[in-house]
């Protein structure tokens, strides 16, 4: 049995629609993930600074290898306009083996396909 490069599931949030596009193509394009889902219109309740707020955001779901994880937060620290943006990764224990070897090949493969996004 060979064994499986471990996958994450990486969330983070994003003010409104095209900011998260913009942030996908930027991961994509520097193959720090290998697919991206943007699930609008979340709303969102929290404290910040000692005060109660609540906004509508849109959610990236972002499927990435383990091993790129450092440079995966890396850029959505430098590429994200919120001061601290939400940056979650939890590791997925199991999952359709040829996907999970897709994510971990294909977010591995040398950059160059930037003009093709």
């Amino acid at each position: 049995m060979t064994q499986q490069a471990e996958i994450l599931l990486v969330q983070t949030t994003c003010p409104d629609t095209e900011t998260a596009r913009e942030l996908t193509k930027k991961l994509l394009v520097q193959r720090l993930a290998s697919c991206i889902n943007l699930i609008e219109g979340i709303e969102s309740h929290y404290l910040w600074e000692g005060e109660l707020k609540q906004g509508t955001e849109t959610l990236m779901l972002i499927k990435a290898p383990a091993a790129r994880y450092q440079a995966l937060e890396a850029s959505i620290i430098q590429n994200h306009p919120y001061e601290l943006p939400e940056i979650i990764a939890v590791s997925l224990s199991g999952g359709l083996p040829a996907y999970l070897n897709w994510v971990a090949t294909s977010s591995a493969a040398k950059a160059g396909a930037e003009g093709a996004l």
